[in-house]
């Protein structure tokens, strides 16, 4: 039989060992992680670096065979990160949820790879399976970045399909493999709530998501809140003291107000990963929330519902308060009885992180961290 989803899915256990020889040969892979690991030494004679990075990604997949053996090396780089770029790590919520059976876990996205990559660091520390991870195909430029993403249970989202019918197609095919995911191989799986990041800081979710996970409904069966109620859209806040890409996304936000567009740069995704990934993030707090259950009429329903969660649950740090106080003033009316974690980044050092960027600049990164605290103020008022 034909398989509907082998240009989007994971690969399968019996697909890794190929797909790891395959990688191990890709000269841009070797080349990229020897000027990363190995720079000094990459620019005096690149052959031996590649080499050298060649043998040692043989020697830490030597052994692997399957999906699980993948995961548990990428667990170290996660916990490397964690070490490396965090001051804390801390998760709340999960101890309700059902670790025998699967999610669709929805979180708000700050960060392209360490919203998914914490997320599963999460699930697996409590007990629970990791989840196939979507993935949109404007990130994988590369066809060997594409066979790692795979490789980490994750699935493509094509969004650069051209034509409506090819658009239509691409997107019923995608909830067809995300309800064949849950339902059929009881994998749990993460969607991001809107399609790129909340690079304002303002999480809310694109009804348009929850209009394509609709569309594997079957209407003569299902009522569209039975539908809902059977994906168990677990709603996830994720939450950083600092963002990496906070002077990125400001410098964006700033052109686009000012002249109305911003061209983005050729490897400027891949610039805001590598940010992300090795900047300094302060405390990182993950907080999943309550099944939804059957009472939706609507998308528009649904997405209010996983904004309300998202909005409660989203764990402020001592730097929303201070951006909040630098924009709106100290004696601005404040969210009552909301938990703050403890932080590392004191008043002082988050002014002159802030005071470091063009003056342009200044008011789009603390709108980055005090929208978190408007949103909460106008969820308290609705």
């Amino acid at each position: 039989m034909t398989d509907p989803f082998a240009d989007i899915r994971p690969y399968r256990d019996g697909e890794v060992a190929d797909v790891l020889a395959r990688l191990l040969r890709e000269p841009e892979l070797t080349d990229s992680l020897a000027k990363l690991r190995l720079p000094r030494f990459s620019a005096v004679l690149p052959g031996l670096a590649r080499w050298l990075v060649r043998w040692g990604l043989g020697r830490q997949v030597r052994g692997v065979s399957d999906v699980y053996g993948m995961q548990m090396i990428i667990k170290t780089y996660v916990e490397g990160v964690i070490e490396s770029s965090t001051g804390g790590f801390s998760v709340s919520g999960l101890d309700k949820l059902d670790a025998s059976r699967p999610y669709l876990f929805m979180s708000n996205h700050r960060d392209i790879a360490m919203d998914p990559a914490f997320t599963n660091y999460a699930l697996h520390k409590g007990g629970h399976d990791t989840v196939r991870i979507a993935i949109g195909d404007n990130l994988l430029t590369k066809s060997w970045v594409s066979d790692l993403m795979r490789l980490n249970k994750s699935f493509i989202v094509k969004r650069s399909v051209s034509g409506p019918r090819e658009l239509l197609a691409a997107s019923k095919n995608l909830a067809n493999y995300i309800q064949y995911s849950l339902g059929t191989e009881n994998s749990s799986v993460w969607i991001a709530q809107r399609e790129g990041r909340a690079k304002d800081g303002i999480d809310r979710t694109e009804p348009v998501i929850i209009k394509m996970l609709g569309m594997s409904r079957n209407k003569a069966e299902q009522s569209f809140g039975e539908h809902v109620a059977g994906l168990a859209i677990v709603p996830v806040a994720i939450s950083y003291e600092l963002d990496p890409c906070d002077a990125l996304k400001a410098h964006e936000l700033s052109e686009l107000a000012s002249t109305g567009t911003y061209e983005k740069g050729e490897q400027e995704d891949v610039a805001s990963i590598g940010h992300g990934i090795a900047g300094s993030k302060g405390q990182v707090h993950v907080s999943f929330g309550e099944p939804l259950g059957d009472g939706f009429e609507n998308a528009d329903d649904v997405a209010n519902e996983i904004d309300r969660q998202i909005v409660d649950q989203y764990c402020l740090h001592p730097t929303n308060l201070y951006a909040y106080d630098l924009l709106y003033g100290e004696h601005a009316p404040k969210p009552e009885n909301v938990y703050v974690e403890q932080g590392d980044c004191s008043r002082e050092s988050f002014e002159e992180r802030i005071n470091a960027l063009p003056e342009a600049h200044r008011p789009y990164a603390l709108a980055i961290y005090a929208n978190a605290v408007v949103s909460k103020m106008d969820y308290k008022t609705d």
